[in-house]
């Protein structure tokens, strides 16, 4: 009998590394496809206005989710509390995809991607002062190692684009604000109706965008309907987007948030392979110092909330 039950665990515990396998290849699978999307965005500089660009990629794909939400819920899902905390989360959202998508218009992705890859430090500092709790020293390290790197890395971007290529650091910030208030709805809705609501209301954001972008800078102007591969990128950025965060999603059901937290920054990698590869972009030494800063202390600050939450546990 001892024996039998023995044997019985074995299967287990295989299983259970099989699967936490299996949640670090499929983040790893969502996290090189983000900056695809990305690419393609870039790819339309110069076909349609970063802006009308945006608007139309999020008005596909609120569409979708309202298919997707409707097919799984029925109208209940689109029964929503607090209308105006998703209205704020839409807000942020239009905010991080309008300085983004400007950014990688104008300066090289690989920078780009680097630069706002600052958000963690920033929503555990905006997360510390909102919720009143108290900042361990671990995170006032990482945050000024991180923003030594933002600094390096700005310095040549600057010098050749303008105070533009602060944009994303500006999307930074805002995305930092979306994850907070995304917290703040976690436990009201399914998945599928925060993801509506959020892809609704940045819709309209970025549409109010992008007609006063229109009527106001002769940069943001909209020659007319856009072709057809232009509507099509959208699209397959839409599918793409989807596609990661669902891995994404299935990911964190095999594996813990603690061992996909880190895989993140794979998307350096891939973006900075993208803009060198297929841009034809330079490599700048001085951003890959600053790139380096940035990812450094990302991964310490994963560490130490790692070991903390440990410490909380035992």
């Amino acid at each position: 009998m001892q024996a039998d039950k023995h044997e019985e665990k074995v299967p287990d515990r295989a299983g259970a590394q099989s699967g936490s396998g299996n949640g670090i290849l499929l983040a790893l699978i969502a996290f090189s496809g983000f900056p695809v999307g990305d690419a393609i965005i870039k790819s339309m500089a110069g076909d349609w206005p970063a802006p009308a660009v945006a608007a139309l990629r999020f008005s596909m794909g609120a569409i979708a989710l309202a298919a997707i939400l409707f097919w799984k819920e029925g109208r209940a899902g689109f029964e929503v509390s607090r209308p105006m905390l998703h209205a704020a989360r839409g807000l942020s959202l239009a905010a991080v995809t309008l300085s983004f998508f400007s950014a990688i218009y104008i300066m090289p992705l690989a920078d780009a991607v680097a630069i706002s890859f600052v958000s963690p430090i920033l929503t555990a500092l905006i997360s510390g002062w909102f919720l009143k709790e108290k900042m361990r020293p671990s995170t006032w390290i990482a945050t000024i190692v991180a923003f030594g790197g933002v600094l390096i890395m700005l310095r040549p971007n600057v010098a050749a684009f303008g105070w533009v290529a602060v944009l994303p650091l500006i999307a930074a910030g805002a995305m930092s604000s979306m994850l907070i208030l995304n917290r703040m709805v976690s436990s009201q809705r399914s998945i599928f109706a925060a993801q509506f609501y959020i892809a609704f209301w940045a819709a309209i954001f970025l549409t109010v965008a992008a007609v006063a972008g229109h009527f106001l800078l002769p940069s943001m102007h909209v020659p007319g309907v856009p072709d057809w591969d232009v509507v099509l990128r959208c699209a397959i950025v839409v599918i793409t987007a989807t596609s990661c965060h669902f891995l994404l999603y299935m990911a964190t059901m095999r594996t813990t948030a603690a061992a996909v937290a880190p895989i993140v920054y794979v998307q350096l990698i891939v973006a900075s392979a993208i803009s060198v590869f297929i841009f034809g972009d330079p490599i700048d030494p001085l951003a890959l110092v600053g790139g380096g800063l940035i990812l450094l202390s990302g991964l310490f600050l994963w560490r130490s909330e790692r070991k903390a939450a440990t410490v909380l546990e035992a």
